[in-house]
């Protein structure tokens, strides 16, 4: 009896990575957009001031200093809006993926530091998420600004 494999097309992965692409690109986008809100209401007031609520917390809850958290937490919100949007719109996917990577790693690590294991779950969800993509990126054809090797 022969081994059978699965006969899977590069438009299913293609289909399947851009769907991994447009979750994880909306996802982190409305992610930062959240660092803005407040009461129902978007402002850079509130940003700063929720940034620093954030890294006073964090560092109050664990040996992370306050100069760590606070740059990391002031930069934040820019970051995951930008790297959102680059995913979403595939602007060099491969680079912006593992940069979205290692920012929800960096924000595990925090909540890691704080033991905020359910946010560390969730967290983690995403960056398996990020890897499958990573693994599939190479069927990216829908991108505005491809990887070289896509």
């Amino acid at each position: 009896m022969s081994e059978s494999t699965p006969n899977v097309s590069r438009s299913e992965y293609t289909w399947a990575f851009l769907i991994l692409r447009l979750f994880i690109g909306l996802r982190t986008f409305l992610a930062g957009l959240e660092k803005f809100e407040s009461n129902g209401s978007y402002s850079f007031k509130n940003y700063y001031s929720n940034m620093k609520n954030m890294a006073q917390g964090i560092t109050g809850a664990s040996f992370l200093p306050l100069w760590a958290t606070r740059n990391f937490a002031e930069s934040l919100g820019y970051l995951l809006i930008v790297l959102g949007a680059l995913v979403l719109l595939g602007i060099k996917t491969r680079a912006t993926l593992l940069l979205t990577g290692l920012v929800y790693v960096g924000l595990s690590f925090g909540l890691m530091a704080v033991q905020e294991n359910e946010g560390v779950a969730w967290l983690a969800i995403y960056v398996g998420l990020i890897a499958g993509a990573l693994a599939l990126v190479r069927f990216d054809r829908f991108a505005l600004w491809p990887s070289r090797s896509s």
